[in-house]
């Protein structure tokens, strides 16, 4: 009995063609000769791979149960991370502004302009939060200044990139209609950039203190203020319990600071 195809000499439909096909299995080949090569190359301790399980469960056995004897002190470091996380996003996002500006194609001055406000934004975002917290650190010296200016820093590539690519998706209609007016420059910025880009300023703006709020849990470190601190003394120290009590203390306020995103984010977009 004859199938539909072949009575009308058609043949089976095929997503690929064979040579396709074997493309595909090349760079499959390729991809797993070269997690191989990784796998052998990084020199993994084994041994120590398997003993890991082992290894967690006596450590989670150290830390219970959590000791709270210094939960005040926990409590005040925690409350200078939530602060380092709010300035250093505050500064962030004013200094982002005039980035923004420069870096959109449809609002920068001229190509110089164009690419020295991208030259800031990879620069801001191709160093990571703790090496901008060891340099200030050397600059500053320890504590919250370090960990405040190293956040923002590394927040300003992350806000002026996503605004600068808000504003160059804006509708130009209303900028055409102000500057066929003759509306200044300030004018045509006040009121035909600055209400398009305003849900999506406050959207990022309430993203980028979520993550600050636990990048800043990490400063600590290196040295540059927060919770991380105190851990990092725990766990020099061997107190597993207080670090246990430290992690949840760490856990909580991840979680407010999702919620208060999440509300942040229903109220005012």
């Amino acid at each position: 009995m004859t199938t539909i195809s072949e009575q009308l000499g058609r043949e089976d439909w095929s997503r690929f063609s064979p040579k396709q096909r074997w493309q595909r299995y090349g760079i499959f080949a390729l991809c797993a000769l070269a997690v191989a090569w990784s796998i052998t190359s990084i020199e993994v301790v084994w041994p120590w791979v398997w003993d890991a399980p082992g290894q967690m469960g006596d450590l989670f056995g150290r830390m219970y149960p959590p000791d709270a004897t210094n939960l005040a002190t926990i409590l005040l470091v925690l409350w200078e991370t939530v602060n380092i996380a709010t300035f250093a996003t505050a500064f962030a996002v004013l200094m982002s502004l005039p980035v923004a500006y420069l870096a959109a194609q449809n609002t920068t001055p001229n190509r110089a302009t164009l690419w020295l406000g991208r030259l800031i934004l990879v620069t801001s975002r191709s160093v990571n939060t703790i090496i901008w917290a060891l340099l200030f650190v050397a600059i500053f010296g320890p504590g919250v200044v370090a960990g405040i200016v190293a956040i923002m820093f590394r927040s300003i590539g992350f806000i002026g990139k996503l605004l600068g690519e808000a504003i160059e998706e804006i509708d130009k209609r209303p900028v055409e209609a102000l500057e066929a007016t003759g509306a200044s420059r300030a004018k045509v910025i006040a009121y035909a950039i600055v209400p398009q880009v305003m849900p999506t300023f406050w959207a990022i703006a309430i993203l980028r203190w979520d993550i600050n709020l636990r990048e800043s849990t990490v400063l600590g470190l290196v040295g540059a203020g927060g919770i991380g601190i105190v851990l990092q003394g725990a766990i020099d120290t061997f107190d597993w319990p207080e670090a246990a009590t430290v992690l949840l203390a760490i856990l909580a306020l991840v979680i407010l600071g999702e919620v208060i995103s999440a509300f942040l984010r229903r109220r005012i977009l």
